[in-house]
């Protein structure tokens, strides 16, 4: 079977806010409709939309199950275009990308609007097993939903942080090492704001200001410390493994909110409707991992999609792999060889914020906006994801 080319046409994204912060009011359903607004204003007016497909994690509020249903309404379509709610966790930006090219492959459609979304700020405390009752005198815990989500619970109980100080243990990576890395996201990240790097995929958001009754437009990443340094990210204490760990809040992806929009197109639509595609969708890959090392996964995805693209890793000018966290992002690099000249050019996120299903889709957008401004002929985005998988995505300049 000949895979038909598909295109990215359009992506933006919302600023990233910091836990608790600017964003904090808006739900996931709102964000994915912001970022879906702005991205669809960048196609002809009469560009008919077929199918929306939209990831979220950890559904936070009490509209999230209808979360690609109400983006689509958010973002103007007409009632008619049918929505698609996802969950590859980390990696349900990139999936839905991977289900738009299933649908246009399989003739279904040929303009999908795809995304991902988190509000992990509204994360709410559960009490478990309040419906049916409780004895007297006996006081129920609050369960913080957010936190046991970053815990995997089978086959073995394993916190997302401590597959990092796995991998950490298993490629002799230092807390130095992981520090110093983590400095460089954050320096990549501010030379990236100041040369205007995030202009063209970022659309500002409207937050309630410092005085009541009044209104700022966010347009920049809230969760990036570029003022940290070696020294100050060495101080904080590691998470997971006392006195010894790795892996400390200054060198993980931070908890974020924020929503991003990629939409995708068969070459059939980009030519009836004079559509200007940002890059080429070539290959993708998905696979498993063991579990309690969660964060190998990209190394896996990443052979796989170049094999079935005919590539090699030195064919690709860009390398983006999500970083969950330090230790885990360094250990792909080192298995793989990957060349940081090449990869996370404008920080990633632990400078940015992960906002779980967003990140997928934030790294295509912005893969495939510095390819059509001419920063390479190949690109590869990719992601570890929590319970033990990888996926990776190719895209090539047009």
């Amino acid at each position: 079977m000949t895979t038909p080319n598909i295109f990215i046409v359009a992506a933006k994204r919302t600023p990233f806010g910091a836990f608790g912060g600017k964003l904090k009011h808006l739900t996931a359903n709102e964000l994915g409709g912001l970022a879906s607004k702005a991205a669809l204003a960048d196609l002809p007016a009469d560009t008919k939309v077929d199918s929306v497909i939209f990831g979220n994690v950890s559904q936070t509020s009490n509209d999230a199950a209808y979360l690609a249903r109400h983006v689509g309404h958010r973002a103007g379509l007409p009632v008619e275009t049918p929505a698609l709610t996802i969950n590859r966790l980390c990696g349900s930006g990139f999936q839905a990308v991977i289900n738009a090219a299933h649908e246009i492959i399989a003739g279904e459609s040929h303009v999908v609007l795809t995304g991902g979304s988190e509000s992990m700020s509204q994360a709410p405390y559960a009490l478990r097993d309040l419906r049916w009752g409780t004895r007297y005198g006996v006081d129920l815990k609050g369960e913080d939903t957010l936190a046991a989500a970053l815990v995997d619970r089978y086959p073995t109980v394993t916190p997302m942080g401590i597959t990092a100080e796995n991998l950490a243990k298993q490629y002799n990576i230092s807390r130095k090492d992981c520090d110093e890395y983590a400095m460089q996201s954050q320096q990549r990240w501010a030379a990236a704001q100041a040369s205007g790097a995030f202009s063209a995929e970022i659309t500002p958001v409207e937050v309630p200001g410092k005085k009541r009754g009044t209104f700022e437009s966010l347009t920049t990443d809230e969760h990036p410390r570029p003022q940290s340094t070696v020294e100050s990210l060495t101080k904080l204490p590691s998470v997971f493994i006392k006195n010894t760990g790795t892996v400390s809040a200054g060198n993980a992806s931070g908890i974020a909110d924020g929503a991003a929009a990629v939409v995708v197109a068969s070459e059939q639509a980009v030519k009836a409707k004079n559509l200007k595609p940002l890059a080429r969708v070539v290959s993708w890959h998905v696979v498993g991992v063991e579990p309690t090392l969660m964060g190998i996964g990209p190394v896996e995805a990443i052979k796989g999609a170049l094999a079935k693209a005919k590539l090699e890793l030195k064919d690709m000018d860009l390398v983006e792999v999500n970083e969950a966290f330090a230790a885990q992002y360094l250990a792909v690099a080192k298995e793989l060889g990957i060349d940081n000249a090449k990869s996370n050019l404008n920080g990633g996120a632990i400078a940015l914020g992960h906002p779980l299903a967003a990140s997928g889709s934030r790294i295509l957008g912005h893969l495939a906006h510095a390819l059509a401004a001419g920063k390479g002929k190949y690109a590869i985005g990719s992601a570890c994801i929590g319970g033990g998988q990888g996926i990776a995505v190719i895209l090539e300049r047009v």
